[in-house]
Protein backbone atom coordinates (compact mmCIF):
# COMPACT_ATOMS: atom_id res chain seq x y z
CA UNK A 1 0.00 0.00 0.00
CA UNK A 2 1.11 3.45 -0.51
CA UNK A 3 0.92 5.87 2.06
CA UNK A 4 -1.36 8.72 1.92
CA UNK A 5 -0.89 12.58 2.95
CA UNK A 6 -3.20 13.71 4.89
CA UNK A 7 -1.34 16.74 6.87
CA UNK A 8 1.42 17.85 8.35
CA UNK A 9 0.66 16.02 11.77
CA UNK A 10 -0.13 12.96 9.20
CA UNK A 11 1.99 12.53 6.12
CA UNK A 12 2.55 8.74 5.87
CA UNK A 13 -0.90 7.52 6.80
CA UNK A 14 -1.39 4.34 5.31
CA UNK A 15 -5.01 2.42 5.15
CA UNK A 16 -4.93 -1.32 5.14
CA UNK A 17 -8.87 -1.81 6.04
CA UNK A 18 -12.36 -0.21 6.61
CA UNK A 19 -11.38 -0.37 10.07
CA UNK A 20 -8.44 2.30 9.41
CA UNK A 21 -10.68 4.51 7.14
CA UNK A 22 -13.50 4.16 10.29
CA UNK A 23 -10.43 5.32 12.44
CA UNK A 24 -9.84 7.98 10.43
CA UNK A 25 -13.11 9.63 10.17
CA UNK A 26 -14.03 9.27 14.14
CA UNK A 27 -10.90 10.89 14.87
CA UNK A 28 -11.82 13.99 12.14
CA UNK A 29 -8.41 13.09 10.35
CA UNK A 30 -10.23 13.43 6.40
CA UNK A 31 -10.16 17.21 5.31
CA UNK A 32 -10.58 17.71 1.68
CA UNK A 33 -6.92 19.58 0.98
CA UNK A 34 -4.40 20.44 -1.59
CA UNK A 35 -3.17 16.47 -1.57
CA UNK A 36 -6.66 14.82 -0.94
CA UNK A 37 -10.07 14.71 -2.06
CA UNK A 38 -13.43 12.41 -0.89
CA UNK A 39 -16.25 11.37 -3.08
CA UNK A 40 -18.66 8.76 -3.90
CA UNK A 41 -18.22 6.62 -7.37
CA UNK A 42 -19.37 7.98 -10.35
CA UNK A 43 -22.46 6.97 -12.21
CA UNK A 44 -22.80 9.23 -15.10
CA UNK A 45 -20.92 10.73 -17.98
CA UNK A 46 -20.98 14.09 -16.27
CA UNK A 47 -19.64 12.98 -12.85
CA UNK A 48 -16.93 11.06 -15.25
CA UNK A 49 -16.01 14.71 -16.39
CA UNK A 50 -16.03 15.78 -12.91
CA UNK A 51 -13.53 12.55 -11.68
CA UNK A 52 -11.58 13.68 -14.98
CA UNK A 53 -11.54 17.25 -13.97
CA UNK A 54 -10.05 16.06 -10.23
CA UNK A 55 -7.44 13.65 -11.70
CA UNK A 56 -6.43 16.58 -13.62
CA UNK A 57 -6.24 18.71 -11.08
CA UNK A 58 -3.93 16.67 -8.29
CA UNK A 59 -1.81 15.80 -11.41
CA UNK A 60 0.20 19.25 -10.98
CA UNK A 61 1.56 18.31 -7.59
CA UNK A 62 0.07 14.78 -6.60
CA UNK A 63 -2.67 13.77 -4.43
CA UNK A 64 -5.40 10.92 -3.82
CA UNK A 65 -9.17 10.50 -4.03
CA UNK A 66 -10.40 7.94 -1.77
CA UNK A 67 -13.95 6.81 -2.82
CA UNK A 68 -16.56 5.40 -1.06
CA UNK A 69 -15.94 8.18 1.84
CA UNK A 70 -18.71 11.00 1.21
CA UNK A 71 -18.97 14.84 3.17
CA UNK A 72 -22.27 14.85 5.62
CA UNK A 73 -23.11 18.52 4.48
CA UNK A 74 -25.09 19.13 7.17
CA UNK A 75 -22.77 18.13 9.72
CA UNK A 76 -20.01 18.88 7.97
CA UNK A 77 -17.95 15.80 8.54
CA UNK A 78 -17.32 12.80 6.59
CA UNK A 79 -18.67 9.34 6.47
CA UNK A 80 -18.20 5.72 5.15
CA UNK A 81 -20.19 4.83 2.42
CA UNK A 82 -19.09 1.81 0.49
CA UNK A 83 -19.41 1.43 -3.27
CA UNK A 84 -19.70 -1.42 -5.56
CA UNK A 85 -15.84 -2.26 -5.88
CA UNK A 86 -17.14 -4.42 -9.70
CA UNK A 87 -14.98 -2.88 -12.39
CA UNK A 88 -14.86 0.57 -10.41
CA UNK A 89 -10.82 0.60 -11.09
CA UNK A 90 -11.05 -0.23 -14.85
CA UNK A 91 -13.65 2.73 -14.96
CA UNK A 92 -11.08 5.29 -13.27
CA UNK A 93 -8.58 4.34 -14.44
CA UNK A 94 -10.41 4.61 -18.26
CA UNK A 95 -11.52 7.95 -17.22
CA UNK A 96 -7.67 9.05 -16.46
CA UNK A 97 -6.73 7.54 -19.69
CA UNK A 98 -9.12 8.58 -22.11
CA UNK A 99 -10.78 12.34 -21.02
CA UNK A 100 -7.27 14.69 -19.68
CA UNK A 101 -4.92 15.38 -22.20
CA UNK A 102 -2.39 14.72 -22.43
CA UNK A 103 -3.86 11.01 -20.52
CA UNK A 104 -3.00 10.25 -17.11
CA UNK A 105 -1.38 6.90 -15.86
CA UNK A 106 -2.79 6.62 -11.72
CA UNK A 107 -2.43 3.83 -9.12
CA UNK A 108 -5.23 2.57 -7.75
CA UNK A 109 -5.67 -0.08 -4.40
CA UNK A 110 -8.76 -1.22 -3.09
CA UNK A 111 -10.13 -1.92 0.56
CA UNK A 112 -13.12 -4.55 0.43
CA UNK A 113 -15.95 -3.40 3.15
CA UNK A 114 -16.12 -5.62 6.37
CA UNK A 115 -19.93 -6.62 5.17
CA UNK A 116 -18.57 -8.62 2.24
CA UNK A 117 -20.83 -7.93 -0.18
CA UNK A 118 -18.50 -6.98 -2.96
CA UNK A 119 -18.92 -3.11 -1.60
CA UNK A 120 -15.63 -1.12 -0.42
CA UNK A 121 -13.23 1.76 -0.92
CA UNK A 122 -11.10 2.89 -3.80
CA UNK A 123 -7.88 4.22 -3.37
CA UNK A 124 -6.67 6.48 -6.08
CA UNK A 125 -3.21 8.25 -6.26
CA UNK A 126 -1.95 10.56 -8.56
CA UNK A 127 1.45 10.79 -8.84
CA UNK A 128 2.58 14.57 -9.91
CA UNK A 129 2.64 14.46 -13.40
CA UNK A 130 5.71 14.96 -15.50
CA UNK A 131 3.52 16.51 -18.27
CA UNK A 132 1.63 18.58 -16.27
CA UNK A 133 -0.82 20.61 -16.81
CA UNK A 134 -3.63 18.86 -18.34
CA UNK A 135 -6.27 20.06 -20.30
CA UNK A 136 -10.05 18.68 -19.64
CA UNK A 137 -12.73 20.23 -22.24
CA UNK A 138 -9.62 22.32 -23.62
CA UNK A 139 -9.65 23.89 -20.05
CA UNK A 140 -6.24 23.24 -17.52
CA UNK A 141 -6.85 22.67 -14.15
CA UNK A 142 -4.84 23.23 -11.01
CA UNK A 143 -5.86 22.34 -6.81
CA UNK A 144 -6.52 24.74 -4.28
CA UNK A 145 -6.72 24.50 -0.58
CA UNK A 146 -10.03 22.22 -0.67
CA UNK A 147 -10.49 22.17 -4.01
CA UNK A 148 -9.83 22.24 -8.03
CA UNK A 149 -9.99 25.65 -9.79
CA UNK A 150 -9.31 26.42 -13.63
CA UNK A 151 -5.95 27.43 -14.04
CA UNK A 152 -5.08 30.87 -15.40
CA UNK A 153 -2.56 31.66 -18.49
CA UNK A 154 0.07 32.86 -16.34
CA UNK A 155 0.08 29.63 -14.24
CA UNK A 156 -0.17 27.64 -17.40
CA UNK A 157 3.00 28.89 -18.54
CA UNK A 158 4.76 29.19 -15.55
CA UNK A 159 3.97 25.41 -15.04
CA UNK A 160 5.45 24.61 -18.77
CA UNK A 161 9.03 26.81 -17.74
CA UNK A 162 9.31 24.82 -14.95
CA UNK A 163 8.62 21.62 -16.93
CA UNK A 164 11.54 22.66 -19.67
CA UNK A 165 14.01 23.76 -16.62
CA UNK A 166 13.75 19.96 -15.44
CA UNK A 167 13.94 18.97 -18.96
CA UNK A 168 17.20 20.96 -19.21
CA UNK A 169 19.02 19.49 -16.39
CA UNK A 170 18.51 16.21 -17.09
CA UNK A 171 19.94 16.74 -21.17
CA UNK A 172 22.67 18.16 -18.98
CA UNK A 173 23.30 15.02 -16.85
CA UNK A 174 23.13 13.06 -20.58
CA UNK A 175 25.36 15.43 -22.18
CA UNK A 176 27.95 14.65 -19.73
CA UNK A 177 27.97 11.47 -19.98
CA UNK A 178 28.13 11.47 -24.13
CA UNK A 179 31.08 14.05 -23.28
CA UNK A 180 32.69 11.14 -20.91
CA UNK A 181 32.08 8.61 -23.26
CA UNK A 182 34.75 5.92 -23.02
CA UNK A 183 34.89 4.83 -26.56
CA UNK A 184 34.89 8.58 -27.69
CA UNK A 185 38.27 7.72 -30.16
CA UNK A 186 37.46 4.56 -30.81
CA UNK A 187 36.07 2.60 -33.47
CA UNK A 188 32.73 3.87 -35.64
CA UNK A 189 30.11 2.33 -33.95
CA UNK A 190 27.59 4.25 -32.90
CA UNK A 191 26.38 4.21 -29.50
CA UNK A 192 23.56 4.71 -26.50
CA UNK A 193 23.14 6.36 -23.87
CA UNK A 194 20.70 6.28 -20.84
CA UNK A 195 20.70 8.69 -17.91
CA UNK A 196 17.66 8.36 -15.30
CA UNK A 197 17.72 10.56 -12.11
CA UNK A 198 15.28 10.06 -9.28
CA UNK A 199 13.32 13.82 -8.71
CA UNK A 200 13.09 13.60 -5.22
CA UNK A 201 15.00 11.05 -3.99
CA UNK A 202 17.59 10.72 -0.78
CA UNK A 203 21.22 11.24 -1.25
CA UNK A 204 21.96 7.88 -0.13
CA UNK A 205 17.98 6.71 -1.51
CA UNK A 206 20.15 3.22 -2.48
CA UNK A 207 22.94 2.55 -0.09
CA UNK A 208 20.63 -0.46 0.95
CA UNK A 209 22.04 -1.55 -2.65
CA UNK A 210 25.42 -0.19 -3.26
CA UNK A 211 26.80 -0.23 -0.15
CA UNK A 212 25.46 -4.16 0.81
CA UNK A 213 28.95 -6.67 0.69
CA UNK A 214 26.64 -8.53 -2.00
CA UNK A 215 26.10 -4.84 -4.21
CA UNK A 216 27.10 -7.35 -7.16
CA UNK A 217 24.81 -10.05 -6.42
CA UNK A 218 21.70 -7.74 -5.66
CA UNK A 219 21.89 -5.93 -8.60
CA UNK A 220 22.87 -8.82 -10.94
CA UNK A 221 19.13 -10.42 -9.43
CA UNK A 222 17.38 -7.44 -10.36
CA UNK A 223 18.88 -7.44 -13.77
CA UNK A 224 17.84 -11.46 -14.07
CA UNK A 225 14.29 -10.31 -13.24
CA UNK A 226 13.96 -7.23 -15.89
CA UNK A 227 15.33 -10.49 -18.36
CA UNK A 228 12.21 -13.01 -17.05
CA UNK A 229 9.75 -10.42 -17.13
CA UNK A 230 6.94 -12.41 -19.42
CA UNK A 231 5.12 -9.07 -20.55
CA UNK A 232 8.41 -7.22 -20.64
CA UNK A 233 9.28 -10.37 -23.53
CA UNK A 234 6.27 -10.04 -25.45
CA UNK A 235 6.03 -6.28 -25.56
CA UNK A 236 9.72 -6.77 -27.05
CA UNK A 237 7.87 -10.02 -29.48
CA UNK A 238 10.84 -12.00 -27.66
CA UNK A 239 13.69 -9.47 -29.44
CA UNK A 240 16.94 -9.56 -27.73
CA UNK A 241 20.12 -7.63 -28.63
CA UNK A 242 23.79 -8.05 -28.42
CA UNK A 243 25.49 -7.09 -26.05
CA UNK A 244 22.32 -6.69 -23.60
CA UNK A 245 22.00 -6.31 -19.57
CA UNK A 246 23.45 -9.22 -18.98
CA UNK A 247 26.80 -8.67 -20.82
CA UNK A 248 27.45 -6.20 -18.08
CA UNK A 249 29.05 -9.18 -15.55
CA UNK A 250 32.42 -7.31 -14.51
CA UNK A 251 32.05 -5.65 -11.28
CA UNK A 252 33.19 -2.55 -10.14
CA UNK A 253 32.85 -0.18 -7.64
CA UNK A 254 32.95 3.20 -8.52
CA UNK A 255 32.65 7.53 -7.33
CA UNK A 256 29.44 7.49 -5.32
CA UNK A 257 28.11 4.09 -6.62
CA UNK A 258 28.58 0.95 -8.36
CA UNK A 259 29.03 -0.82 -11.96
CA UNK A 260 28.44 -3.67 -14.32
CA UNK A 261 30.47 -3.57 -17.54
CA UNK A 262 31.21 -5.46 -20.67
CA UNK A 263 34.97 -7.22 -19.89
CA UNK A 264 36.90 -4.71 -22.01
CA UNK A 265 35.16 -1.56 -20.30
CA UNK A 266 37.77 -1.36 -16.68
CA UNK A 267 37.27 0.11 -12.99
CA UNK A 268 38.27 3.64 -13.84
CA UNK A 269 36.31 3.58 -17.35
CA UNK A 270 39.30 3.10 -19.32
CA UNK A 271 38.86 0.30 -22.18
CA UNK A 272 41.12 -1.84 -22.65
CA UNK A 273 40.54 -4.31 -25.76
CA UNK A 274 41.46 -7.78 -25.48
CA UNK A 275 42.50 -8.20 -29.29
CA UNK A 276 39.72 -10.43 -29.62
CA UNK A 277 36.42 -10.36 -32.04
CA UNK A 278 33.44 -8.10 -30.80
CA UNK A 279 36.24 -5.72 -28.59
CA UNK A 280 34.11 -2.20 -29.53
CA UNK A 281 30.98 -4.21 -28.39
CA UNK A 282 30.65 -2.55 -24.67
CA UNK A 283 28.13 -2.55 -22.33
CA UNK A 284 28.03 -0.63 -18.96
CA UNK A 285 25.03 0.19 -15.88
CA UNK A 286 25.96 2.55 -13.20
CA UNK A 287 24.08 2.40 -10.43
CA UNK A 288 24.79 5.56 -7.97
CA UNK A 289 24.35 6.12 -4.18
CA UNK A 290 21.27 8.68 -5.17
CA UNK A 291 19.83 6.28 -7.18
CA UNK A 292 21.13 7.60 -10.32
CA UNK A 293 21.09 4.93 -12.78
CA UNK A 294 23.05 4.99 -16.36
CA UNK A 295 23.49 3.05 -19.44
CA UNK A 296 26.07 3.02 -21.78
CA UNK A 297 26.04 0.66 -25.11
CA UNK A 298 28.62 0.93 -27.91
CA UNK A 299 26.93 -1.20 -30.98
CA UNK A 300 24.19 1.14 -31.43
CA UNK A 301 25.40 0.43 -35.61
CA UNK A 302 27.65 -1.71 -36.86
CA UNK A 303 29.09 -2.67 -40.76
CA UNK A 304 26.34 -4.20 -43.03
CA UNK A 305 28.74 -6.47 -44.41
CA UNK A 306 31.25 -8.99 -43.00
CA UNK A 307 31.74 -7.61 -39.29
CA UNK A 308 35.63 -8.41 -40.00
CA UNK A 309 35.61 -6.69 -43.53
CA UNK A 310 37.46 -3.15 -42.85
CA UNK A 311 35.46 0.11 -41.44
CA UNK A 312 35.99 1.55 -44.68
CA UNK A 313 34.67 -1.46 -46.32
CA UNK A 314 31.56 -1.85 -43.89
CA UNK A 315 28.74 0.74 -44.26
CA UNK A 316 27.59 1.23 -40.25
CA UNK A 317 23.89 0.95 -40.04
CA UNK A 318 22.05 1.81 -37.43
CA UNK A 319 20.03 -0.67 -34.79
CA UNK A 320 17.04 1.26 -33.81
CA UNK A 321 15.48 -1.93 -32.29
CA UNK A 322 18.43 -1.61 -29.75
CA UNK A 323 17.57 1.94 -28.94
CA UNK A 324 14.35 0.43 -27.82
CA UNK A 325 15.08 -2.81 -26.45
CA UNK A 326 17.57 -1.38 -24.26
CA UNK A 327 14.62 1.46 -23.17
CA UNK A 328 11.74 -0.88 -21.88
CA UNK A 329 14.66 -3.09 -20.00
CA UNK A 330 16.23 0.37 -18.38
CA UNK A 331 12.84 1.40 -17.70
CA UNK A 332 12.05 -2.23 -15.68
CA UNK A 333 15.18 -2.19 -13.66
CA UNK A 334 14.59 1.39 -12.15
CA UNK A 335 10.59 0.05 -11.70
CA UNK A 336 12.64 -2.83 -9.91
CA UNK A 337 15.08 0.15 -8.28
CA UNK A 338 12.03 1.60 -6.96
CA UNK A 339 10.39 -1.43 -5.33
CA UNK A 340 13.31 -2.82 -3.87
CA UNK A 341 14.52 0.49 -1.62
CA UNK A 342 10.87 2.02 -1.68
CA UNK A 343 10.93 4.96 -3.46
CA UNK A 344 7.52 6.30 -4.73
CA UNK A 345 8.34 9.21 -6.67
CA UNK A 346 8.87 10.19 -9.93
CA UNK A 347 12.03 10.05 -12.47
CA UNK A 348 13.88 12.04 -14.87
CA UNK A 349 15.11 10.35 -18.21
CA UNK A 350 16.71 11.12 -21.00
CA UNK A 351 18.31 9.07 -23.83
CA UNK A 352 21.11 10.17 -25.97
CA UNK A 353 23.06 8.63 -29.65
CA UNK A 354 25.87 9.91 -30.94
CA UNK A 355 28.07 9.42 -34.66
CA UNK A 356 24.52 9.25 -36.65
CA UNK A 357 24.93 11.76 -39.43
CA UNK A 358 24.17 9.83 -42.96
CA UNK A 359 23.30 6.81 -41.41
CA UNK A 360 20.56 4.67 -42.37
CA UNK A 361 18.38 1.76 -40.35
CA UNK A 362 18.81 -2.15 -40.66
CA UNK A 363 16.30 -3.85 -42.21
CA UNK A 364 16.63 -7.34 -41.09
CA UNK A 365 17.52 -9.97 -43.23
CA UNK A 366 17.15 -8.50 -46.42
CA UNK A 367 20.61 -7.21 -46.28
CA UNK A 368 19.91 -3.59 -47.17
CA UNK A 369 19.54 -0.35 -45.56
CA UNK A 370 16.88 1.43 -45.41
CA UNK A 371 16.77 4.60 -47.85
CA UNK A 372 16.39 7.48 -44.96
CA UNK A 373 19.65 8.58 -43.59
CA UNK A 374 20.04 10.69 -40.65
CA UNK A 375 20.71 14.13 -40.89
CA UNK A 376 22.26 14.99 -37.16
CA UNK A 377 25.27 13.59 -35.56
CA UNK A 378 23.19 13.26 -32.23
CA UNK A 379 20.21 12.31 -30.79
CA UNK A 380 18.85 13.37 -27.44
CA UNK A 381 15.54 13.44 -25.35
CA UNK A 382 14.06 13.42 -21.88
CA UNK A 383 10.72 13.54 -20.38
CA UNK A 384 9.39 12.82 -16.70
CA UNK A 385 8.27 9.55 -15.34
CA UNK A 386 6.29 8.55 -12.79
CA UNK A 387 6.03 5.31 -10.80
CA UNK A 388 2.51 4.74 -12.23
CA UNK A 389 3.96 5.12 -15.60
CA UNK A 390 6.92 2.83 -14.90
CA UNK A 391 4.15 0.35 -13.82
CA UNK A 392 1.63 0.63 -16.44
CA UNK A 393 2.84 3.01 -19.34
CA UNK A 394 6.40 2.15 -19.95
CA UNK A 395 5.47 1.79 -23.81
CA UNK A 396 4.19 4.84 -23.73
CA UNK A 397 7.38 6.66 -21.83
CA UNK A 398 9.62 4.90 -24.69
CA UNK A 399 7.77 6.57 -27.44
CA UNK A 400 8.14 9.95 -25.63
CA UNK A 401 12.02 9.06 -25.52
CA UNK A 402 12.61 7.93 -28.63
CA UNK A 403 9.89 8.58 -30.53
CA UNK A 404 11.07 11.22 -32.87
CA UNK A 405 14.22 9.24 -33.50
CA UNK A 406 11.85 6.44 -34.59
CA UNK A 407 10.02 8.67 -37.01
CA UNK A 408 12.96 9.99 -38.70
CA UNK A 409 14.14 6.71 -39.12
CA UNK A 410 10.78 6.11 -40.27
CA UNK A 411 10.28 3.06 -38.22
CA UNK A 412 8.29 4.09 -35.47
CA UNK A 413 5.10 1.69 -36.44
CA UNK A 414 7.66 -1.31 -36.88
CA UNK A 415 7.45 -1.21 -33.03
CA UNK A 416 3.86 -0.37 -32.76
CA UNK A 417 3.55 -2.73 -29.92
CA UNK A 418 6.42 -1.93 -27.53
CA UNK A 419 5.53 1.81 -27.89
CA UNK A 420 2.32 0.62 -26.33
CA UNK A 421 0.67 -0.35 -23.06
CA UNK A 422 -2.47 -2.31 -24.26
CA UNK A 423 -2.65 -5.64 -23.59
Amino acid sequence: MISIYLSSDNPRWTPKTEADLQAAVAGGLFEESHHLDLKKAPNSKSDNKELARDLASFAVDGGTLIIGVQENKESRTFELAPQPLNGLPEKVEQVARTIPDPPLTILTEEISAEAGDGTGYLIVHIPASPVAPHMVDNRYFGRGDKTKYQMGDAEVVALHARRRDSEATTLALLRKEMDEDPLRDVGTQSHFFLVAQPAAGRRDMCLPITGAQDWNHRLHALINRVRENKKLRAALSNQAFSPDLNDAHQGHRRARGVALSSSTLQSDRTYAPEGRWGDEDVIEIQLFEDGGLRLFMTRLSDGLSNRHAPDDEAEQVLFDAAAVIHTRNMLELMRLVSEEVGYHGNWAVAVGANRLRGRRRYTGQSLFASNHRYSADSYEESTGVTLAELRDAPGTVTRRLLGPLLRSLDSEELFAKALSDEG
